[in-house]
């Protein structure tokens, strides 16, 4: 059973020129363990696909399951947690509380939320600003901030939405290790991306034109 299933799903927004198809029957799956790459080029779809396949939108038709469920709507963080493009994250909480936030609201492994929430700011390397807003940093600061509340539960399902776009050289690689780590030990991972380097770390590229996935694409590792 896979963790994450679409089949022939679709959607149509509206336009003044009329319905404007978006995705036009992707269908799709991801194990547990598995860190797959939405490649495609800007407008292709993949920022819509994303926002079906964790709830954000419904699709006109289709269905999406996850963990074998059909979704009816936002499911729980740890079930399928997200990073947006626009990250999301709260303006009047901390980056190291934004980060904890997921722990705060669901069962279990409180007593060592603080040393979680400070290695994972630590790993990407903004332990130093875990006390300031998200209006006080820089948007690959927020980014990465963003990516560790995403991973910090171990979801089932994690999808990220360009989740390198804002970062330099120097950051972006941490943040691949830590998508790649959060397959390894067990997540599946779906990620719309234009970097290389997360290519690279996937086990399998899909790759969506103008609503289609048109090829399925295993990815050596390095």
């Amino acid at each position: 059973m896979s963790a994450l299933e679409a089949v022939d799903v679709r959607r149509s927004f509206s336009h003044a020129s009329g319905p404007v198809a978006v995705l036009r029957g992707v269908s799709l799956s991801v194990e547990a363990g598995e860190l797959v790459t939405l490649a495609g080029p800007s407008g292709s779809g993949k920022s819509a696909l994303v926002a079906v396949l964790c709830g954000f939108e419904r699709p006109d038709s289709g269905e999406v399951r996850l963990a074998g469920a059909p979704l009816a709507g936002p499911p729980s963080w740890r079930t399928c947690a997200v990073l947006p493009q626009a990250m999301g994250l709260s303006g009047e909480l901390t980056l190291a509380e934004n980060v904890a936030l997921p722990l705060r609201l669901g069962p279990g492994r409180r007593r060592k939320l603080g040393t979680v929430v400070d290695d994972l700011l630590a790993e990407l390397g903004i332990d130093h600003l875990a006390d300031r807003y998200p209006a006080e940093v820089s948007f690959g600061q927020q980014q990465r901030a963003a990516l560790a509340r995403a991973v910090v539960v171990e979801p089932v399902v994690l999808l990220a939405d360009e989740p390198t776009a804002h970062l330099d050289q120097r950051s972006a690689p941490a943040a691949v290790g830590l998508l790649r780590r959060a397959a390894d030990t067990g997540s599946a991972v779906l990620v719309a991306t234009h970097h290389d380097d997360v290519h690279r770390a996937a086990d399998r590229t899909l790759v969506l034109t103008d609503g289609v996935i048109e090829h399925r694409d295993a990815v050596p590792r390095s």
